[in-house]
């Protein structure tokens, strides 16, 4: 099985994610969605445990040890430096479908903001496949960063492999659920990019195929609590915006916005207050100065 399902407590379920996902089933089971996928109250087996969970403000383990794509082996903690955000993202590199999509639909959306991995952050891919070596992940690597040719994109993007009990430690963590599937040799997960802080806490998830550039950028600001990004970036996202797991992307506030409106009076009537004071202080002057009052 090749794609999955997203189930879990917090996903926003998009069109591109689960036809690709029914295809993907359809190949693993040998039966094409003619129809498209269908929907019951009992999950497929081969879908039992694939999803995502998110564990919002949990810190993953970064002593974890993974191997990267030269063959050195280092802690994850070597990807995480202070101010820099990390979007982490599991697939794996034989995966013929939906890892693929969602890799090209992040790079496509990076390619559109002006910061770069290696500078303002960095992306750590990491397979869920433990038969998968350094030497696929340096060909994948090599096909990523022809596209995507920013100066410091080879020391900030790395593509990882490990063994299974690293792996399967990273995806509890995370709250990436996915199954081998033995009929096919595939694996069963879902399309997501996780965003996280520079002391390894999760962020953001954003679980698609597609992503707004204006939404990772914001969600690069928010994972960077601040240390990346405009003074616009800023003001947007710490006053006006948030984001909303339904429609999967940051919008207007309401609570914000009307917080903002609440401000904003109150610093009118203080100012306008201030202003009658200032006036009311240079009339006395001036009608003390006239020898009109005493």
């Amino acid at each position: 099985m090749t794609g999955g399902f997203l189930m879990s407590k917090r996903v926003t379920m998009t069109l591109p994610v689960i036809a690709v996902a029914g295809l993907a089933a359809g190949l693993g089971s040998g039966t094409a969605f003619a129809q498209g996928p269908t929907f019951s109250d009992e999950t497929p087996r081969q879908l039992r445990g694939v999803g995502i969970e998110e564990h919002l403000d949990e810190r993953i383990p970064l002593e974890l040890t993974f191997t990267d794509e030269r063959g050195d082996t280092w802690p994850l903690q070597r990807y995480f430096q202070e101010g820099k955000p990390v979007i982490l993202t599991l697939n794996y590199y034989r995966c013929p479908m939906l890892c693929g999509a969602t890799l090209n639909g992040m790079l496509q959306s990076l390619q559109e903001i002006d910061w770069s991995a290696g500078a303002e952050f960095e992306i750590v891919t990491v397979s869920i496949n433990p038969d998968e070596k350094p030497d696929l992940a340096a060909v994948k690597k090599r096909a990523y960063l022809s596209q995507y040719t920013r100066e410091t994109a080879k020391d900030g993007w790395h593509f990882l492999t490990g063994d299974q009990p690293e792996i399967e430690a990273l995806a509890a963590a995370t709250g990436f659920g996915y199954r081998y599937d033995e009929k096919s040799g595939e694996y069963a997960h879902s399309a997501s990019i996780m965003f996280l802080t520079p002391d390894g806490r999760l962020s953001r998830y954003m679980n698609d195929v597609v992503f707004d550039p204006a939404d990772v950028r914001l969600a690069l600001v928010e994972a960077s609590e601040g240390a990346i990004g405009s003074p616009l970036d800023k003001f947007l996202l710490f006053t006006c915006y948030q984001y909303d797991p339904a429609a999967g992307g940051y919008g207007p506030s309401a609570m914000k916005v009307m917080r903002l409106a609440g401000a904003v009076t109150v610093l009118g009537l203080l100012g306008g207050v201030i202003m009658l004071a200032v006036r009311g202080a240079r009339t006395s002057d001036k009608l003390a100065a006239d020898g009109m009052i005493s």
